[in-house]
């Protein structure tokens, strides 16, 4: 099982070493292989939570802990990511296994945990060569991608132990006040389209639908495709902000992070995605999760703006951690016109443009 080639890993960062020997011994007698020297690697790609393969030769595992430093502590939640892959496995088997928890800090620094090694191809920013005999890949991608959204908001949470997972009344309103407050604190000048768009969200916000398992982060990067087929995934990745909510959240996420060739040029500049005009339309989407899911996305725009409004915030929170000299990553620096730019997209889903 171990990795003949290593193009999925880098050696571990300096700043983000492990102390191997402690590792080792903490999972000795722990999962099968671990009597084995062991081997880590680091996972180069995301640019939050640390991820690590453990090599023990004829067992491989991955790693996952918080980002260095403070964290807010419903972020990067390890506890929770572990208790969603203990048991959702059975159901949705895209979901990696995970096999074990530890909040002892004095292991790695943090709390962590181990889930099972999947292989294939995480497509981010250029359509890997090895799709390029098929023509047609993106249209496959964003059609698995969506169809494996909805089969996961299918899930009989309460059936695998899910079912106090997090509290669905009221998600919908907690996260239009929740992203309000954030803004708030992350706005560096007064945005009158972030005002409306917030007050439009406060008016239509749709009836509750039924709670489903929601991922909160569901996006193409954060899936592992088949590389002999790109309409196969392998792998959904990232579960640490999932929670019970309004499923059609995730759709609006999906769409605020899409990323088309013709769209406005701040937005291609965030993109986490290959810009490439073979992938399906917006509403191509939406009418395929339509399709595959038979729920009502008459109000889907409400979701999309909601999620744009996210993503605004997000972006601003970025960039007055490097104003404030918080962070010295000089991409951020480019962050400043975007945020209008992403208030300006969402206010104009709401029709008030």
């Amino acid at each position: 099982m171990s990795s003949q080639h290593l193009g999925d890993t880098i050696k571990v960062r300096p700043d983000e070493r492990l102390d191997e020997h402690l590792v080792a011994e903490f999972l000795l007698g722990k999962l099968p292989g671990s009597e084995n020297p062991l081997t880590v690697r680091q996972f180069g790609g995301g640019a939050a939570n640390l991820t690590y393969l453990l090599d023990y030769g004829s067992h491989e595992y991955v790693l996952r802990r918080p980002p260095l430093g403070p964290v807010a502590p419903s972020a990067h939640d390890m506890a929770r990511e572990s208790k969603v892959l203990l048991r959702l496995w059975k159901a949705f088997p895209l979901a990696p296994r995970a096999y074990l928890f530890s909040d002892d800090e004095s292991i790695v620094g943090a709390p962590f945990f181990v889930m099972e090694r999947r292989q294939g191809i995480v497509v981010r920013t250029s359509i890997p060569a090895v799709y390029d005999a098929w023509k047609d890949a993106p249209v496959h991608m964003s059609r698995t991608l969506v169809e494996t959204l909805s089969d996961l908001h299918a899930v009989d949470f309460n059936a695998i132990g899910l079912g106090d997972l997090g509290r669905p009344a009221g998600f919908i309103r907690r996260q239009i006040d929740g992203w309000w407050r954030r803004w708030q604190a992350a706005k560096l000048e007064e945005l009158p389209a972030m005002d409306a768009v917030y007050d439009w969200l406060r008016s239509n916000e749709p009836p509750e639908a039924a709670p489903a398992l929601v991922h909160n982060d569901y996006k193409l990067d954060n899936v592992m495709l088949d590389p002999a087929e790109p309409g196969r995934i392998v792998a959904v990745f990232d579960w640490d902000m999932c929670t019970l909510g309004d499923p059609l959240s995730d759709v609006g996420a999906l769409l605020a992070w899409w990323c088309l060739p013709d769209d406005p040029p701040h937005f291609r500049a965030m993109a986490m995605m290959p810009l490439d005009d073979r992938f399906l339309r917006r509403e191509e989407l939406v009418a395929h999760y339509a399709q595959h899911s038979g729920r009502d996305l008459t109000a889907i725009h409400f979701y999309h703006a909601l999620s744009l409004f996210r993503v605004t915030v997000i972006i601003a929170q970025i960039y007055v951690r490097y104003v404030r000299g918080q962070t010295l990553d000089e991409r951020f620096g480019a962050f400043g016109p975007r945020i209008p730019a992403a208030a300006q997209a969402a206010l104009e889903i709401t029709g008030n443009h």
